[in-house]
């Protein structure tokens, strides 16, 4: 162990996965960062062997997947592997930012580490519109026609702009290559954003449910919190056996196994589970242009958290008026997720505006006015009690 404390690099191992003081009462909330680092390495890995057989061609990509599941040895464990773990990593991100924004963990010192986050949630949800698109079946050829017509929304150059990411006049084989492209090399970089967010988390060190700072209470990370860690994991490894065995179809699409066919259009076109409540976003808003600027917004807002929550306390652990606004919006981003899925008709499209007014409302209204509230109550129970 004195190795780990004299070598330059070991030393600084030792600082992030040994040594490191952690605050005694987190919860099991905190795991999900060690799952979605977990999810990261397994996207990594099965997708440097899919891409070892995949041949990134309008007319082999669909038969290249089919052989990958049928012909290489254990192909169809990497495949389903790679597909559902990409569905786990969004269910573990979306657990992980709610439970940053229940107990505060975007406010001040930890602004940098949170902005981090976000960009890492953006990059994720690039690679996976990217990954998405390959196996060039019906949903991912019409997938990535409506989600890249989006920028010729924007003046001037837009149009221009769809046909340099095209490579022509519609999604062709230069499409296909330049999505594997950079579906292959993204990773790679959220891989280094990873690090940074670990780096920044590491210069305050992680938030816990009281909100309280200090160092003290705190045990080093291992033992204590490496054993927590693997519990999670371990139990994640056996619910992806049993999705990946048994329901590995469960989470996607079944209009993916149709080959890509530009000339029929699907019934409904809608993106992976994941990118639902965004795509509801998008549709909610009749002007093709502010639709795509809300979309992005969506994503982009909550960088202003840290601005616009004026609460002095830090977490809804202790106010009670902003705990129940929390439980709002997980209920408003589940409704936006199921309106995503459906026909853009009545009610779906007034729902959808309804839901959507309420998802920016929260982050710059809402928060902030609650605050306000619950930091003048405070106020006054601090003067009463000074009276008393």
């Amino acid at each position: 162990m004195r190795a780990f404390k004299s070598h330059p690099l070991l030393r600084l191992v030792n600082s992030y996965l040994i040594d490191s003081p952690e605050p005694a009462n987190i919860s099991y909330l905190w795991n999900f960062g060690s799952l979605l680092g977990t999810c990261l390495i397994l996207q990594i890995l099965t997708g440097i062997f899919l891409a070892m057989h995949y041949q990134p061609h309008v007319d082999f990509a669909f038969n290249s997947v089919e052989h990958i599941m049928r012909d290489v040895n254990n192909g169809w464990a990497v495949r389903y592997t790679h597909a559902n773990v990409a569905s786990f990593f969004f269910i573990f991100v979306y657990l992980h930012i709610a439970r940053g924004l229940y107990y505060g963990s975007y406010k001040s010192p930890r602004i940098l580490l949170w902005s981090i986050g976000v960009i890492i949630l953006i990059v994720m949800m690039a690679t996976a519109f990217l990954g998405y698109v390959l196996p060039y079946g019906q949903m991912s050829l019409w997938g990535a026609t409506v989600i890249t017509n989006l920028l010729s929304a924007i003046p001037v150059f837009g149009q221009d702009l769809v046909e340099l990411i095209w490579g022509g006049f519609s999604v062709s084989n230069a499409t296909l290559n330049r999505f594997f492209s950079l579906h292959y090399l993204l990773p790679f970089l959220l891989a280094a954003l990873v690090v940074a967010h670990l780096i920044a988390l590491h210069t305050h060190g992680s938030n816990n449910p009281n909100g309280i700072g200090g160092n003290a209470d705190r045990y080093a990370f291992h033992p204590y919190f490496t054993f927590k860690d693997l519990v999670t994991i371990f139990f994640f490894f056996l619910v992806l056996s049993i999705m990946v065995f048994y329901y590995p179809n469960f989470l996607g699409h079944s209009d993916n196994y149709i080959p890509a066919n530009p000339m029929q259009t699907p019934a409904s076109i809608v993106p992976e589970w994941y990118l639902l409540p965004f795509y509801a976003i998008l549709r909610s808003i009749p002007n093709k242009l502010l639709g795509v600027i809300a979309m992005f917004g969506s994503l982009l807002i909550l960088l202003v958290l840290p601005y616009t929550d004026l609460s002095r306390i830090r977490g809804n652990q202790f106010k009670p008026f902003m705990k129940f606004a929390f439980w709002l919006f997980v209920v408003d981003f589940i409704i936006l997720m199921w309106i995503g899925s459906q026909h853009p008709t009545e009610p779906y499209v007034t729902i959808g505006q309804i839901a959507t007014a309420f998802y920016f409302a929260w982050f710059l209204v809402i928060v902030p006015v609650i605050a306000i509230i619950e930091n003048t109550f405070m106020d006054l129970a601090t003067e009463t009690n000074l009276r008393n």
